[in-house]
């Protein structure tokens, strides 16, 4: 158990460091070619604040796959928590200079929306043997519907000035917060992970769920509050969309979903299940903003971004697939 233990630890390693060196290869190529422009701390730490939101949903998407499942409904929670969370403000306080028990209140109505989704999740997943593809598909069109209907599908504004100068748009020593929350929720998610025995449960249950039960872990139970942390990541995610744009976003959070997947395997976890890395994920989540920054810069047309960042997930999951062929004979 111990060598198998060490030889799973070696790969995560493996995998975070192909990752890192694609990332700082891009980072390279754009840098000699555009030095005045891409290589700036201001551009750098753009890169950073717009990669902070889909950091969080990709941290929760990492739990979930390494337990070898999914969950398109990152996206759509995103919106539903943030319209909950606006929605809880302005009936406190409306207007933006509602003060910071409104804001409180409004944050813990978004973590609490996006929480009851994810459990919802993991509850049909555990324990109604729903398939995660399925489960997560139908969530995505609930979560997004009823977002629309209670706004009746137009973006709900008026946010409370103490959340949107500050945690929106404000920084704490040269360092914008949504960063900041972004790494402290990072660290916490790789100590979780990787030396936690919530950690090693999630990745016992995503290399064999029978075996994780033979040997006493509650798979089902288990498998709830890995959905219900990426619900709370997602709902997370909402508010601080919500203090960053300053409103609801009905029409732009469709896609980030994907984009969480995309990262997490680009980080190197395993769609298999088993094994990942919530650094290697963080690394993948800049990958197509690094490309996205420097097409921009460069002029390229943004289409080719998609084409770029689709090639190289197709490729890390081939060799995904020729690493588990690998270790299957040897």
């Amino acid at each position: 158990m111990t060598d198998l233990r060490e030889a799973a630890q070696r790969l995560r390693g493996q995998n975070t460091i192909w990752t890192f060196l694609v990332l700082a290869a891009l980072v390279a190529v754009f840098s000699a070619l555009r030095p005045n422009a891409f290589a700036t701390v201001f551009e750098f730490r753009s890169i950073a604040t717009e990669s902070s939101i889909l950091v969080l949903l990709a941290v929760g998407q990492t739990f979930v796959i390494v337990t070898a499942g999914i969950d398109l409904s990152v996206g759509s929670v995103l919106i539903f928590s943030g319209v909950i969370a606006a929605r809880t403000m302005n009936g406190l306080d409306s207007g933006p200079k509602a003060g910071w028990g409104v804001v409180a209140a409004g944050t813990a109505a978004g973590l609490a929306a996006g929480l009851a989704w994810g459990a919802l999740n993991g509850f049909l997943v555990a324990r109604a043997k729903v398939p995660p593809l399925i489960v997560t598909l139908g969530t995505l069109g609930m979560a997004l519907g009823f977002g629309q209907i209670l706004t009746h599908g137009v973006d709900v504004g008026n946010v409370p000035g103490a959340l949107t100068d500050s945690v929106g748009s404000g920084s704490v020593l040269g360092v914008p917060w949504l960063i900041v929350i972004a790494v402290l929720v990072v660290a916490v998610a790789a100590a979780g992970l990787g030396l936690t025995r919530f950690g090693r449960y999630t990745r016992a249950i995503g290399s064999n769920a029978e075996a994780a039960g033979r040997v006493g872990i509650r798979v089902d139970r288990h498998l709830i509050k890995v959905y219900a942390l990426s619900g709370l990541l997602a709902g997370l995610a909402g508010v601080l969309n919500l203090a960053h744009f300053s409103s609801t976003t009905l029409t732009s959070g469709t896609q980030d979903n994907l984009n969480a997947i995309a990262a997490v395997v680009l980080g190197g976890t395993s769609l298999f299940g088993g094994t990942g890395s919530v650094i290697g994920t963080v690394i993948g989540v800049f990958i197509p903003a690094v490309l996205q920054s420097g097409f921009t810069i460069l002029q390229v047309q943004s289409f080719w971004q998609t084409v770029a960042v689709g090639g190289v997930l197709v490729a890390a999951v081939y060799f995904d697939q020729l690493r588990r062929r690998r270790r299957q004979l040897g």
